[in-house]
């Protein structure tokens, strides 16, 4: 359950929402601004096919409605993509939600599924939405073009998509007795942390659920918005700028009456890629180079080692207190 001690603010307090249609240089700097201030922003005129979308959602909920042993059937060779449930990580970490994982360059697993070139047609999609982000992101930040889009264009590129279901109450996996007025109906669907890639790209339906950690870390709820995509700064794109953008937290809860279904990628680089702060963003902002060089691999091991609410970054800071 909920602890009754964090604090909630305003519904979409604070939380940017950027026209992609505007004029270009408009646009890199709205998303600058959003990526320093609070991690997190929603972009709207996007340019992903409303088919696309659609096809994406219907395809998923008839799949999460299959009975259970048609779902646990999908398990690929190469383990943790796959149908999961409750448990979330590899160190104890669950939540009220049900999942596909897909790895964007494993189509092997992707062909057992009936609805596989829906998936494919999708992940291109906000693939390119991804891409054109980072783009404007560099635009704005004034460092080389494609300094960051390069990373998640290479054909080893190590980017993810998650389709993520939060049953309704009465389908909840703990098997809670909901007719007991101490059991809470807002319950953790995926706990507190934040994404160890580049960058999140995320779509869910009409059903709220989704809150980010502002910086006086309180817990601002997100209004759902079929029509808009959510994106967040990951753990990698902090280091690259030195610190200047924000790997926000982020959560979701589930209040028990209808069921939530989102789909977030995840753009990460090539495991062997090299990841340290810019250059340019070292002598922009007039400070010392506040990470370490490593591998995206290297991070990736130690971020699957700890558990969801772990503070990774500080492992790789060049100055600890």
């Amino acid at each position: 359950m909920v602890k009754g001690s964090q604090k909630i603010v305003a519904v979409d307090q604070d939380i940017p929402i950027i026209d992609m249609s505007l004029e270009r240089s408009q646009v890199s700097m709205q998303i600058v601004k959003a990526c320093e201030t609070l991690g997190f922003f929603k972009v709207i005129n996007h340019g992903v096919d409303q088919t696309t979308i659609s096809r994406m959602e219907q395809e998923s909920i008839n799949f999460f409605a299959k009975p259970a042993h048609e779902k646990k059937s999908v398990r690929p060779v190469n383990q943790p993509f796959r149908y999961g449930f409750r448990d979330i990580g590899l160190n104890g970490d669950s939540g009220e939600v049900e999942y596909l994982l897909f790895h964007t360059n494993d189509p092997a697993f992707r062909s057992q599924l009936s609805f596989s070139s829906t998936v494919n047609c999708y992940i291109e999609a906000v693939k390119q939405l991804a891409r054109e982000i980072l783009d404007l992101t560099a635009e704005g930040l004034h460092v080389p073009p494609h300094s960051f889009s390069r990373l998640i264009s290479s054909v080893d590129s190590d980017s993810v998509l998650r389709v993520n279901h939060y049953p309704p109450s009465d389908q909840f996996f703990g098997g809670a007795n909901l007719s007991d007025k101490s059991v809470s109906l807002t319950r953790v669907g995926f706990g507190e942390h934040t994404d160890p890639q580049i960058l999140t790209v995320l779509r869910s339906n009409g059903v709220g659920g989704l809150q980010v950690s502002n910086s006086d870390g309180m817990w601002v709820s997100v209004s759902p918005d079929p029509s808009a995509f959510c994106v967040n700064v990951g753990d990698l794109l902090q280091v690259m700028t030195n610190g200047r953008f924000i790997s926000v937290r982020h959560r979701a809860l589930t209040y028990g009456e209808e069921s939530r279904l989102s789909t977030a990628y995840f753009a990460g680089p090539p495991l062997q890629a090299k990841i340290g702060p810019l250059s340019a963003m070292v002598t922009m902002m007039n400070q010392p180079r506040l990470y370490q060089t490593f591998t995206w691999g290297d991070y990736k091991k130690l971020a699957y080692s700890l558990r969801l609410e772990d503070s990774r970054l500080d492992m790789f800071r060049t100055c600890k207190d």
